[in-house]
């Protein structure tokens, strides 16, 4: 309730359900007016209003009303009244006041009259955008003689009540505030007609509505374990208290007060503040007849009194960089990809087939949007064999040439090719395609953007406090406070937000090492130790601890993946494991090995005369491949800035360079692990991947001349897929050393052959021999262990075939085991070895 100002007078108490019934009032007004006295005030209204009830009779118990004149006034200039200067006239009926009981004699009633303008302090800090409680000034309030009616309309002429067939104008207090005070006992249903320049518009009004938020919510967010909490920040169309509009809400604790601005107020946020909700530092306000599409920010007051506009950190759906603005949205989209929701859970990632393509959206096909895309992305990956595609960051990004890596809107899909549902409709038709959907996900840090997340309410915010903890040494951007409850949750629920809702079937987490370590790219003296003295990161780790566990135990089916380039221990170990190192493991499903990559590419970068001095670069990963649960990444970060495409890495001449590349892939989808590959090193691309441009499709024109040998690379890529799918010795015991056995690699005749070759075994004990042999010669009768429980090998796939632009050489007739031990195994196999070429061998 309103505070009562010092007033003089009284004033009639009347029934609303008699101003009703007896009372029909076309228009009021209150003005102010101060040199006119009480009397002749009362003179010029013209209307009589009933302000005390006379005694019944003693035995007839008739009730007669008497009519009397106001005077009132409030302690300051205002006087209450019902006709304008120079206005509109008035008119109204006398009111009828309630009889007293019969036999009893009623004493008057106090007249009590209350000033309807807003106050001094209110009307500043209103003005000023720091008011935390708008709605306890604004909107309509019982107070003693009536009801209050108070808005703030900035450059509004005018402003009235209407309830029923009842309109009363509104006093102008000036600055954009209206008021008047009515005689009813409670607040009625009303609706607020503003008339502005050139338009009169007939609204509800924001601040008669109770909270949209509820308490649960509020508490679940206070806690940091909101783990839907995209469902309670952010702007939301509803229906409230019978009302349409959009719910705003945002967390901004340090502010002095939050004003939601946007196009339906012409971005002016004066006449929208937002009500503090409490100690959780959450602000709201349900702004009626705003729906989807309409743009909006949040205006701020900082702590210094300075303000800065905001995206919103919770926005759903964003403007098309270059511009800024948050827009109001919601889902209709209706999936068709039940089927595959079901059945991705049944067997892990890590025991499944795992073939996956890594792809940038806006420069796969430029210039095509998510619903193009989605008619030639599906078709093309699953003519190709991959069992998933590996979105770079979706989220929304200011820079484009960042690659989506410097995000502002973590659950925003970029407005550069549509609409949410329109992204929906992308990852539907790879579901309907038979494809899994990975993202790269990037909750390492944030970009400075004085409009985005930095310093949001006016001090660090999502940021850590300690500057030498929040600026990130490497990318001129600013880390999480993975320490702060309500960022971990901002993040957590960004996870979620993304597997539910854009069935999103796995999460590669970016840049992982540099949240695990306290001292990442920094000298001594940049950083502090924890307080155990280390330098791990307790916050970080116990944050990725709990996106896993959340993210698993809300989506199944659900993968995780880790680029995390060190020796952290335990990494796709479960949390509630602990290691030597003390800690549980982080969760993760799986994780990127960058040593494999790095060394392997090393190797390759030598002429095939100078491998024999690096063979261990090609058989170390194996001393550590079960220690975690590994994806073999050749990714965009390696065909980038000077990097070279996979093929420009290979030595020698194209004809060499494209030999190194298809042994180098059929090694690489023979050992364990899953693969990746990222877009145009599936056709051999010469030049380096770019951004602006895409792939050079126009290596696949049959008018150009070389186009079979890029043809062959890529056909090649499709029959790996092809013989990886149906061969599960190649992944159903990825994880377990049972699955693995050297024959060819460590001896030194191997490295002077450049000659690897191992088993891979499925688990019912079903092997497939893989041979791969990186010197440019042909090697004759080469003699290779076997198993002897194997009547007969077959050759299954030969990188050097000539449909995919090697030398043909190979050996396509069963090859049969004989009783001559090698490489530690108690039979043999002669083969021809092709020149820098794997090849793939299964029993006949």
């Amino acid at each position: 309730m309103t505070p009562r100002p010092e007033a003089s007078g009284s004033h009639p108490e009347q029934p609303a359900e008699q101003m009703s019934r007896k009372t029909t009032v076309k228009k009021a007004t209150v003005r102010k007016d101060t040199t006119v006295k009480r009397a002749a005030a009362a003179k010029k209204t013209g209307v009589k209003k009933t302000v005390a009830k006379k005694a019944a009779a003693k035995k007839a118990g008739a009730a007669k009303a008497a009519e009397k004149k106001p005077g009132t006034r409030n302690a300051g200039t205002k006087r209450a009244g019902t006709k304008k200067a120079g206005a509109r006239k008035t008119k109204a009926r006398r009111a009828v006041g309630r009889p007293p009981a019969v036999g009893r004699s009623a004493p008057p009633e106090p007249e009590i009259a209350v000033s309807p303008a807003v106050g001094t302090d209110d009307r500043e800090r209103l003005l000023n955008g720091t008011h935390h409680t708008p709605h306890s000034v604004l909107g309509a309030h019982p107070v003693p003689g009536g009801v209050v009616f108070r808005t703030f309309k900035p450059y509004a002429r005018a402003v009235s009540v209407v309830s029923g067939g009842l309109t009363v104008d509104l006093h102008d207090d000036g600055d954009g505030f209206f008021s008047t005070l009515l005689p009813f006992r409670e607040i009625p249903a009303y609706r607020l007609l503003v008339t502005y320049e050139e338009t009169v518009r007939e609204i509800e009004d924001a601040y008669r509505l109770l909270p949209a938020l509820g308490e649960f919510d509020l508490h679940l967010i206070g806690e940091g374990r909101h783990e839907e909490l995209w469902t309670a920040l952010g702007a939301h169309p509803m229906a409230h208290q019978g009302v349409s509009g959009t719910r705003f809400t945002v967390w901004a604790p340090n502010a002095r007060g939050v004003r939601v601005a946007g196009g339906f107020n012409f971005w002016d946020g004066t006449g929208h503040p937002m009500r503090s909700l409490g100690s959780s530092g959450v602000w709201e306000l349900f702004v009626p007849e705003v729906g989807e599409g309409e743009l909006y920010k949040f205006e701020i007051t900082r702590p210094d009194g300075s303000r800065t506009l905001r995206a919103d950190p919770m926005a759903r759906r964003t403007e098309v960089p270059p511009a800024t603005s948050s827009i109001v949205t919601s889902s209709r989209y209706e999936w068709g990809d039940a089927r595959w929701l079901e059945r991705r859970a049944e067997v892990p990632a890590h025991q499944s087939p795992f073939s996956v393509y890594e792809v940038h959206l806006p420069s796969w096909r430029p210039g095509l949007t998510y619903r193009q895309l989605a008619e030639q992305l599906p078709a093309y990956v699953k003519d190709l064999g991959f069992t998933h595609v590996e979105l770079m960051p979706v989220a929304e990004h200011p820079y484009g040439p960042s690659w989506g890596y410097q995000v502002t809107g973590f659950y925003a899909p970029t407005a550069r090719l549509g609409t949410p549902d329109d992204f929906r409709y992308l990852v539907d038709a790879l579901h309907r395609a038979g494809i899994g959907v990975l993202m790269d996900w990037v909750p390492a840090h944030f970009p400075r953007d004085e409009w985005a997340l930095a310093e949001f309410d006016g001090r660090p915010l999502y940021e850590h406090e300690d500057p030498l903890r929040a600026a990130h040494p490497d990318w001129g951007t600013l880390e999480f406070d993975f320490g702060r409850r309500e960022v971990r949750n901002f993040l957590v629920a960004n996870a979620v937000y993304w597997c539910e809702e854009f069935h999103i079937d796995g999460l590669r987490v970016d840049a992982v090492a540099s949240m695990l370590y306290l001292d990442y790219s920094r000298e001594p003296g940049q950083w502090t130790p924890n307080e155990h003295g280390g330098r791990e990161n307790l916050d970080a780790v116990a944050f990725l601890q709990e996106m896993n566990a959340t993210v698993y135990r809300r989506v199944p089916g659900v993968v995780t993946i880790a680029e995390e380039s060190t020796a952290w221990d335990g990494v796709t170990r479960a949390t509630h494991h602990g290691g030597p190192s003390g800690f549980g493991g982080l969760g993760f499903g799986l994780k990127w090995n960058m040593g494999w990559m790095h060394d392997s590419l090393r190797y390759m970068s030598h002429e095939p005369v100078h491998r024999r001095y690096h063979h261990g670069e090609m058989t170390f990963s194996m001393v550590y491949a079960y220690s975690e649960n590994y994806v073999l990444p050749i990714s965009h970060d390696e065909v980038v800035h000077g990097k070279r495409s996979l093929v420009s890495k290979m030595p020698g001449d194209w004809w060499q360079q494209r030999a190194d590349l298809r042994a180098y892939l059929g090694f690489m989808w023979a050992h364990p692990g899953k693969q990746l590959l990222f877009m145009g090193q599936e056709f051999a691309q010469g030049a380096e991947w770019s951004e602006a441009h895409g792939p050079d499709w126009w290596l696949l024109d049959p008018a150009y001349g070389a186009e079979a040998d890029h043809r062959g690379v890529r056909d090649l890529v499709r029959d790996l897929n092809t013989e990886y799918g149906r061969t599960p010795a190649l992944w159903r015991c990825d994880t377990e050393p049972s699955g693995f056995r050297w024959v060819a690699g460590h001896t030194d005749e191997d490295a002077e052959d450049n000659v690897l070759a191992f088993l891979r075994y499925d688990s019912d004990g079903s092997p497939l021999l893989a041979v791969s042999h990186f010197a440019p010669v042909v090697r004759h009768e080469y003699r290779i262990g076997v198993p002897d429980d194997v009547p007969a090998w077959h050759e299954v796939l030969n990188t050097d075939a000539a449909r995919y632009g090697g030398s043909d050489v190979g050996r396509p007739d069963p090859v049969k085991p004989e009783p001559q031990g090698r490489h530690g195994f108690p039979a043999s196999i002669r083969l021809t070895l092709p020149p820098l070429a794997t090849v793939w061998l299964r029993p006949a």
